[in-house]
């Protein structure tokens, strides 16, 4: 289903990617946060899937997590990163070219390691949220406007919070959050009270040290379901949607070694979700195609460069099939795997 993969040299010590057209050209960009070197960087698609060298910029302490979402209402997407090594979240508006003003940095909760950028309180204003390993937080960071952030209110959650995902899980429309704790093997549900503050959480048992979230509807009922990657038992978790935002016991799909990331994306074209994961032991992403009732077929393994610590998935070439892109950790590459 993907070619093999071609290599790209970005950062140093990846940590997450985005795929995300930042220039206005109609054609998506790569931005990594490098864990490595307290940078981001931004390669523009040359056209076909191909590259050019990354633009860096400076942001905080171990850029742990990157969103790409317009947050000054500007309709020109901007950088969000989380960085685990100074408590903070670092915000780059782009100019309007796809290049970036310099950081400006909020307080979080300790270690934020993963950012999603939502509107939680129905402002029209996507609000900045983190899960904090350090602190068994989540923070949320309401937008003052023009792409100015309030000060932190904390949650908390189960330990060690690894991931964040914040969408609708009880059909209210109002985005609830959904942290990955890979210390207590548990997911925490925090339901949203209708104005951007949230209720305490409600947890679900994981496999084994869960480091992804993701939330979608994987069974085609119009409720949101959670996805989990189980770092130590080598599985992905479904957590099937009951109603109401409670969720069913996990189902574990098999996955490659040490699993760490995830993309939840129709990627064979048959309008069911498919997951995608990286797996950072194994030097390969999975795919595990959606057989149509929200299970999942055995996995389909792609090489990839030296640690993948990140996926994301994206139409890279502009032939409107959706293509794979892993962040390799290790080999400081980005792989890029082109649907065939």
């Amino acid at each position: 289903m993907f070619f093999n993969q071609t290599t790209f040299a970005i950062g140093n010590q990846a940590e997450s990617v985005a795929v995300v057209d930042v220039n206005m050209d109609s054609k998506p960009d790569i931005i990594v946060a490098n864990y490595g070197t307290n940078t981001t960087n931004v390669a523009f698609n040359a056209g076909n899937g191909t590259f050019l060298n990354p633009v860096n910029y400076a942001v905080g302490s171990t850029g742990e997590s990157v969103a790409v979402v317009d947050v000054n209402m500007d309709s020109k997407p901007d950088i969000i990163v989380a960085n685990s090594g100074s408590n903070t979240v670092s915000v780059l508006l782009n100019r309007g070219n796809g290049t970036f003003l310099n950081q400006v940095t909020y307080g979080t909760g300790s270690k934020p390691f993963s950012v999603a950028v939502v509107d939680v309180n129905m402002d029209s204003k996507p609000d900045i949220i983190t899960a904090n390993y350090g602190s068994n937080t989540v923070s949320v960071l309401v937008n003052a406007g023009n792409g100015t952030f309030l000060n932190t209110i904390n949650y908390a959650i189960g330990s060690q919070a690894e991931s964040v995902a914040v969408v609708d899980v009880n059909m209210d429309s109002i985005p609830d959050i959904i942290a990955a704790n890979y210390g207590s093997n548990t997911v925490s549900v925090l339901l949203n009270r209708g104005n951007g503050t949230f209720l305490n959480q409600v947890t679900y048992a994981t496999g084994i040290s869960p480091i992804a979230v993701k939330v979608a509807d994987i069974n085609m009922d119009s409720k949101s379901d959670i996805i989990v990657a189980n770092f130590a038992s080598d599985t992905v978790g479904v957590l099937v949607n009951a109603g109401n935002g409670t969720f069913l016991n996990q189902v574990a799909y098999a996955t490659g070694s040490s699993p760490i990331a995830l993309a939840v994306v129709d990627v064979d074209t048959d309008t069911k979700l498919d997951i995608v994961i990286a797996n950072s032991g194994s030097n390969t992403v999975s795919v595990l195609l959606n057989n149509g009732s929200g299970t999942f077929l055995n996995q389909v393994t792609y090489a990839t460069g030296s640690s993948p610590y990140a996926v994301a998935v994206a139409d890279v070439n502009m032939d409107s099939k959706p293509d794979i892109v892993a962040a390799n950790h290790v080999s400081n590459t980005v792989s890029v795997l082109l649907h065939c």
